[in-house]
């Protein structure tokens, strides 16, 4: 009975550490690329008039994932989202807030 626990210990202990490295040659995966956003760079959109064009631009600037326009009176979900740039509009369309979340 101790031979076949010390088996499948070895074992077990051979898939885990082959799961960590390489094959021979070839470099590990890349660390996965974050879109956690970053409001600073999308604050050029201050005062300008929102549309699909700004919304993307700022988007991307910001590295975020998703994007979204904030209205006045509007209902919308409060859960946080790292991913997400918040984009808060006056009644006239202009970008008051640039943040994330």
């Amino acid at each position: 009975m101790r031979s076949l626990i010390l088996a499948a210990l070895a074992t077990t202990s051979l898939l885990m550490s082959a799961c960590g490295t390489a094959p021979a040659g070839q470099a590990p995966d890349p660390a996965p690329v974050s879109s956690r956003c970053n409001a600073a760079p999308a604050q050029f959109a201050m005062g300008r008039n929102v549309d699909a064009a700004l919304e993307n631009e700022a988007r991307t600037r910001a590295g975020a994932k998703t994007v979204r326009t904030l209205r006045p009176n509007q209902v919308v979900t409060m859960e946080f989202n790292a991913e997400r740039l918040n984009l808060t509009v006056d009644g006239a369309g202009r970008v008051t807030r640039v943040s994330c979340g």
